[in-house]
């Protein structure tokens, strides 16, 4: 990656800052702060301070008032921090204002999460998400590694000529443009690949569904209990940001394809909403949704909500959903029907209890997905002619054959399959 965002190579030791200028926020402010402390520590950066400051006012500066900015600069030295992480999204000035202050790196939830997401990505697609947006996020921070050339003097009679650091910057943003250019049609390349993928699915009629949810609510692992397959499954933010598809068969016979998405977070980058917005097509064009939510978690309604507001901007959130309170082992039992009641008040759908920890509630998430689909699938007897052969193949691949019987005037099979196959074959019903 041609890296455009300077950091030092080793900070051992961060201090965690939220600014917050209404009371009313403030409850919400310190479980987000809890939240970053998370996020930090999936870097292996140790955490020597965390502090909820208020300010009576916004300014453009620092964000805060410059008293207040002062007094965030001595619990940095006081703590001996190398790093000061801002849960606020800092503007590229704010940021360069803030380091000449503190004399250390400073960064802003929205570089943690870009972090995180880097060293996450496995397959080309994710890598490239990753770059573009870690591109984009830096383009309009690269001045200040240029700043100590800024100040070269001018030509003779000290006359306001161009430095040699300002030529250097613009050398070095056109590479960027450049690069996060050349990224683009790369991923369009692939999204154009996924969407003749996809157009295969849809031509065998196969139903889909995308498993969604706030990071860390066990998504891979619920995909992993009901396909049998392995899924990478970790206890960790964004453990997985790569679509895994699995193929699995209903109760009943119907075939489903259940897609594991990447974990959504509260204050989710846009630009990173953006850039996997191919990726996440999949929750978006999928029949149905499963959310998977943490119900041990304190936050866990607040985290219902956020995936509902992310769902919303990538226009699936009128999708029909299943919502899956899991890790329900770990709540006692006399608060579970409040937070399903809770859940109740703004959710007419299925809710299902689990916990994939103890493989619990597998068959409940399959009846449920049967209801949803319900309306798309059909058994029946059919009668094919021996010279039909080809529709029996395509029963096999469509649908599910439970029984075939050969009689003289063909083949007798009874099977279950997607309505729009079953009145295609409308002539062959056994009467």
């Amino acid at each position: 990656m041609f890296e455009i965002r300077e950091k030092p190579e080793m900070v051992e030791r961060a201090m965690l800052v939220s600014i917050y200028f209404n009371a009313s926020e403030a409850a919400e402010k310190q479980a987000m702060l809890d939240e970053l402390e998370d996020l930090v520590s999936n870097l292996g950066i140790g955490i020597v301070g965390k502090h909820l400051i208020k300010s009576r006012d916004i300014h453009a500066k620092f964000l805060c008032g410059t008293g207040k900015a002062e007094e965030i600069r001595q619990l940095a030295i006081d703590c001996q921090a190398d790093c000061v992480v801002f849960d606020n999204m800092l503007a590229p000035s704010q940021q360069r204002e803030w380091e000449r202050l503190i004399d250390e790196c400073v960064i802003d939830r929205e570089e943690v999460i870009l972090d995180i997401f880097a060293k996450r990505a496995r397959t080309k697609e994710a890598t490239l998400q990753v770059e573009l947006a870690r591109m984009q996020y830096s383009l309009p921070r690269m001045a200040r590694m240029w700043n100590h050339l800024d100040r070269q003097g001018g030509g003779a009679g000290g006359g306001a000529t161009r430095g040699e650091g300002e030529k250097q910057i613009e050398v070095d943003r056109r590479l960027a443009r450049a690069r996060i250019e050349a990224i683009q049609k790369e991923l369009t390349t692939i999204t154009r690949q996924r969407a003749t993928q996809r157009k295969e699915r849809e031509r065998q009629a196969i139903a889909t569904a995308a498993i969604v949810g706030y990071t860390n609510a066990g998504k891979s692992s619920l995909l992993s209990l009901i396909s049998g397959s392995e899924v990478m499954a970790k206890d960790m933010l964004f453990a997985t940001l790569d679509t895994t598809t699995r193929k699995i068969e209903l109760p009943h016979g119907q075939p489903l394809l259940l897609t594991d998405t990447v974990g959504f977070i509260r204050n989710l980058p846009h630009r990173l909403i953006e850039a996997f917005k191919s990726t996440l097509e999949e929750a978006v064009l999928a029949d149905f949704l499963i959310q998977v939510i943490d119900a041990h978690d304190p936050e866990a309604y607040r985290h219902y909500e956020t995936t509902l507001e992310v769902l919303d901007e990538l226009g699936a959130g009128g999708k029909p959903m299943i919502v899956v309170l899991n890790k329900t082992d770990l709540v006692p039992a006399e608060e579970l029907p409040l937070i399903q009641e809770r859940l109740q008040a703004h959710f007419s759908g299925q809710i299902v209890i689990m916990s994939v920890y103890q493989e619990a509630g597998v068959e409940a998430l399959l009846k449920a997905c049967e209801t949803m689909l319900e309306s798309r699938v059909q058994r029946a007897k059919f009668l094919i002619p021996y010279h039909r052969s080809d529709l029996i193949a395509a029963m096999h691949n469509e649908g599910k054959i439970f029984s075939t019987e050969y009689l003289e005037e063909g083949t007798l099979v009874e099977a279950l399959i997607p309505v729009a196959f079953y009145n295609k074959l409308a002539d062959y019903l056994a009467k």
